[in-house]
């Protein structure tokens, strides 16, 4: 829509951003008309219209089976337009139109903002199932007609007030007519269903239902005064109540179809098991964390326990495994703080990836930095988790036996992730500028225990590769190659 306001009207961006308003609303007026609904606005000509919007109802057939948006009409082909623009009023003069053996009422409703008619929904009606209408039906359609005259009087949309139509509810959820004193003049099936969750024995109708709400979702104190006058639509809100184990959303509408308020259109849905759900998930959620947050601090009581050891032990060998052992817990208690402060299974590593280089650190007093270049990104747990063990291992081999005690250098760590779909790889390289490798060396034979635990994640758990090579000009290069998921 913003597209083709600016490319074919004058409208300012305050105009539309008040059409943006009233197409986030206006599946209501369609559903309550039965109708489908096109938006016209004026070419910056005047000798056009454009359509910049469609809407077809959810409580009867379409009008029209193609797509509109897009489409232009010059100026009188469409009298109904002109005439709703020109003098400004709702216009339902005229003969059904009849498209493929179709018969389709053609109304016009001005959209006026400011005192400017900025444009004009065309309301399209099927005739062809049409039949003695039911009470319900009567309602919507009473409701429809003066939702139109706010909207032809722009008191409709309400300004500032943004609604989530995803969430909020719609006329076939629930729908409740007021009079003006917040009487029930009508009450859907599905409507008097909810507020029999509620608790509610007897009928709605010509119950006051600001009243009858507060009794049903009663406060601590005295009667909540807030929520009979929300419940009693003098205001347009949306709102829940809750009573007897039952949830209901509601969303008040007043209607003011000549300016002066004659009574509500109150919109409510049962989300009782909705509700219900979300607790659960925010149980889980709660659950998760704290087995996270408990699963960390047992490792790090483990680690504490090997290091205390490590400090008995005579034996340098010895004292020196526990060490490494200390790292290794150590880094997998790091995955699980961070994921213990998540609400989802899901890490930022860079974060991870900086305190383990900063603990492997720790073994190099000073005359060798570490420091990490470009972004590992967010990474699943089961992938976060092995690749923290690979990364201390990787790290602490190079630490070491790159360098001689004493000496100095620089070890660097290097993640580089693909951005699509069809590139969904994660490439590390760890290069230090120490000694280089052996003579004869070989990464994928060699016995040593760190690197043997590097192959058995990066092949087995990851999935990847890992190799070890001569660095360009001296030290080494490892490089990790891990298929991980694209980032969103």
């Amino acid at each position: 829509m913003n597209d083709l306001v600016r490319q074919h009207t004058a409208l300012s961006d305050s105009d539309l951003e008040w059409l943006h308003l009233l197409v986030s609303e206006w599946q209501l007026l369609s559903d309550l008309s039965f109708a489908d609904l096109v938006l016209w606005v004026p070419t910056l000509d005047g000798t056009r219209y454009v359509s910049v919007a469609q809407m077809r109802p959810n409580t009867g057939p379409t009008s029209y089976q193609d797509d509109m948006v897009g489409h232009l009409v010059p100026r009188g082909r469409r009298p109904l337009l002109d005439a709703a623009l020109d003098e400004g009023r709702i216009v339902r003069e005229g003969d059904p139109e009849w498209r493929e053996e179709v018969p389709v009422r053609v109304e016009s409703i001005p959209v006026r903002r400011e005192g400017r008619v900025l444009g004009v929904i065309a309301r399209n009606t099927n005739l062809l199932t049409v039949r003695t209408p039911s009470r319900l039906e009567l309602t919507y359609l009473q409701s429809a007609s003066d939702l139109a005259q706010m909207i032809a009087a722009g008191a409709f949309p309400f300004p500032g007030e943004q609604v989530d139509m995803d969430s909020s509810p719609r006329a076939g959820d629930g729908l409740v007519r007021l009079d003006a004193d917040g009487f029930v003049q009508y009450a859907s099936p599905n409507a008097l269903s909810a507020y029999h969750r509620l608790g509610l024995a007897a009928d709605l109708v010509g119950q006051h239902l600001g009243q009858i709400t507060a009794e049903l979702a009663p406060s601590r104190g005295p009667v909540d005064e807030a929520l009979v006058k929300l419940a009693s639509g003098y205001a347009p809100r949306e709102f829940e109540v809750e009573g007897n184990g039952g949830v209901i959303q509601l969303r008040a509408i007043p209607l003011k179809p000549k300016g002066t308020r004659i009574g509500s259109l109150v919109l409510l849905r049962d989300v009782t098991e909705l509700r219900r759900r979300e607790r659960e998930l925010i149980t889980k959620d709660a659950t998760i964390r704290e087995i996270h947050h408990r699963v960390k601090n047992n490792l790090q009581t483990v680690a504490a326990l090997l290091r205390l050891q490590a400090r008995r032990m005579d034996s340098d060998r010895g004292r020196e495994a526990l060490n490494e052992a200390v790292r290794r817990v150590g880094s997998i208690a790091i995955v699980h703080e961070t994921l213990s402060q998540n609400l989802d299974e899901r890490v930022e590593f860079d974060e991870i990836a900086d305190r383990v280089i900063a603990m492997v650190a720790e073994i190099s007093p000073g005359k060798v930095s570490c420091r990490r270049n470009g972004r590992f990104g967010i990474l699943d747990a089961e992938v976060a988790t092995p690749l923290s063990m690979v990364l201390t291992e990787v790290l602490q081999n190079a630490l070491e036996h790159a360098f001689a005690p004493g000496e100095q250098g620089t070890v660097e760590v290097t993640a580089v992730r693909g951005e699509s779909r069809a590139d969904a790889r994660l490439l590390i390289t760890v290069r230090d500028d120490g000694r280089g490798l052996p003579e004869g060396f070989d990464p994928q034979r060699a016995g040593n225990l760190g690197l043997q635990i590097v192959r058995t994640l990066v092949e087995g758990e990851l999935g990847g590769t890992f190799d070890m090579l001569p660095g360009a000009e001296r030290g080494t290069k490892v490089v990790l190659d891990i298929p991980v998921q694209p980032q969103k």
